[in-house]
């Protein structure tokens, strides 16, 4: 990116060849509106956070300790806030990224109100979040340099050389708060067609990694529920390919494909898969479907489906539905093919649904995809619809069992209970929570762990927090120790609402615009100053 003395010439010189139509414009501060503004369009986003998941990607590869991470958002301040705290605890956000639910949308974006999982939500919901969250990062730029613009010209005012030297750097090699976005778009919201078209529209809004799942688009389901139905490879394929496509169309040729297997936990399938030739994909798809075998027409019914299977005639087990029933406990191995197929297809990372958290399972099963494809890597679903205090509890308890060590001091049904907080067992169970996702990405190849659904959680916590207090005895106090204090005691920025709103922001640009006539709202009587 230009810098600001490089922004400052080439604008003195665009105003100079005005003579004289510009003279009422500081190429000062238009070189500062486009540096606090480094991205004209979402495109320009999704090239540049393509480039970094890549990279990523590839220090992944070669030291696993570099794996990434992301927290679900389902509005732009809340991204925004997030990447403001990153850079405050850690200084910088590399292998930070956001994640965009599609569960949280349908959950609380939704015009219908609140909808479950299941794709019922406005599919244009999906990219205008994207844009929504993006601009929010954006405005995050900008109130970050503004203080750095005006402390540079206090220090130009007052002769300080060195100072304003320092400021210039500062200025010239800030870090963007945007960062990638890995969007979810379900199962791509109809056939291959309407997945191609929202594709589009959400890397025009600035994604460059869009997650896609292999579940039926009209009877999606959330991940940790019932009833979940996939579709043969092919179906799943060409959606690949529709999402591939719409990335070249735009010129994002970096752009990242995560293809989701829902098959763990998916019982039933849409369709008979197509097959031309023994072992060919479609006939290693539908040698999992569940049926009987048949000795001759006799055995046929009116509706009945029947395929050649191992050599041998099945009657497919079909439900009132319409839909195939798999054969029970055959969920790893379909999770092991369809992986292999979509990173042989066009995929770049792989998601797994789980139905816990268990490094030793999400390996064993990448452990198998990897005898195929050896750089296969994991996004993973590091979900609040797992108990993960019971279940990390109770495979502390399976390990002792297993040990010989002895565990009758604990029941193991009853593991969530407080009053194991404390023991050894407890500490034990938090420990391995606590190395779930650097064990994970060592051992199960998981390059980008993520939260869905965090803030959801923590809003409904917040608020509880709030109103039983400030309802009840504690009145205004509730508000005061357990919100305001606690922003000024820690630092959080949001204590001055009107800067994070962009008042300050907005007062520079007044006296861009109006000159020494500028009425400003930054002056003693707002009450922003009491915060120091």
């Amino acid at each position: 990116m230009a810098t600001l003395q490089d922004q400052y010439k080439t604008l003195t010189q665009l105003r100079e060849s005005q003579r004289g139509k510009w003279d009422n414009i500081t190429p000062e501060h238009a070189a500062r509106l486009r540096i606090q503004n480094r991205f004209q369009t979402g495109l320009d986003i999704a090239r540049y956070t393509a480039r970094i998941m890549r990279e990523d990607m590839a220090a992944y590869d070669g030291d696993a300790t570099r794996y990434t991470q992301s927290l679900g958002c389902w509005h732009g301040f809340i991204g925004q806030q997030k990447m403001i705290s990153i850079k405050k605890h850690f200084g910088h956000t590399q292998g930070r990224y956001l994640y965009l639910s599609g569960w949280m949308i349908a959950a609380l974006r939704s015009e219908f109100g609140p909808l479950p999982d299941q794709s019922m939500h406005e599919k244009t919901s999906v990219p205008a979040l994207i844009e929504e969250l993006y601009t929010f990062l954006r405005q995050a730029d900008s109130w970050e340099l503004n203080p750095l613009f005006r402390d540079l010209d206090t220090a130009r005012q007052a002769g300080d050389e060195a100072r304003a030297a320092e400021l210039e750097e500062a200025i010239d090699h800030h870090e963007t708060h945007v960062v990638p976005i890995i969007a979810d778009i379900d199962a791509g919201f109809g056939n291959a067609e309407a997945t191609y078209l929202l594709a589009k529209k959400m890397i025009e809004a600035g994604a460059c990694c869009l997650q896609l799942e292999n579940q039926v688009s009209d009877e999606k389901q959330c991940g940790h529920q019932a009833g979940k139905v996939t579709v043969p490879h092919e179906d799943f394929i060409a959606k690949i390919n529709a999402v591939r496509y719409a990335f070249l169309e735009l010129g994002v040729e970096d752009g990242v494909i995560v293809a989701r297997t829902d098959s763990l936990g998916a019982g039933l399938s849409q369709k008979i898969a197509v097959s031309h030739a023994p072992g060919d994909l479609g006939d290693q798809y539908n040698a999992f479907l569940d049926g009987d075998e048949i000795a001759s027409a006799d055995d046929i019914a009116n509706g009945d489906v029947v395929i050649k299977q191992g050599g041998k005639l099945v009657k497919v087990k079909r439900l009132a539905s319409g839909l195939y029933q798999f054969k029970p406990n055959t969920g790893e191995d379909r999770v092991v093919l369809d992986c292999i197929t979509s990173l042989q297809n066009g995929a770049d990372l792989l998601w797994i649904e789980t139905e816990k958290p268990h490094v030793g399972q999400i390996a064993g099963m990448v452990n198998r995809i990897r005898e195929a494809c050896p750089d296969a890597k994991l996004v993973y679903n590091n979900s609040p619809s797992f108990n993960w205090t019971l279940n990390f509890r109770q495979q502390v308890f399976d390990a002792w069992e297993q040990e010989g060590k002895d565990v009758s001091a604990y029941e193991r049904a009853d593991l969530m209970n407080a009053k194991y907080d404390e023991t050894e067992l407890g500490r034990q169970a938090d420990e391995w929570t606590r190395n779930f996702q650097r064990d994970g990405a060592r051992e199960a190849g998981i390059f980008h762990h993520l939260i869905t659904l965090p803030t959801y959680h923590t809003a409904a916590l917040s608020t509880d927090n709030l109103a039983r207090g400030y309802f009840g005895d504690e009145g205004m106090l509730a508000y005061v120790a357990g919100v305001q204090r606690k922003e000024i005691r820690e630092g959080i920025a949001t204590v001055k609402h009107q800067d994070m709103a962009g008042s300050n922001i907005g007062d520079d640009h007044k006296e861009f615009f109006h000159g020494e006539a500028a009425l400003k709202a930054g002056g003693k009587d707002n009450t922003m100053n009491q915060f120091g």
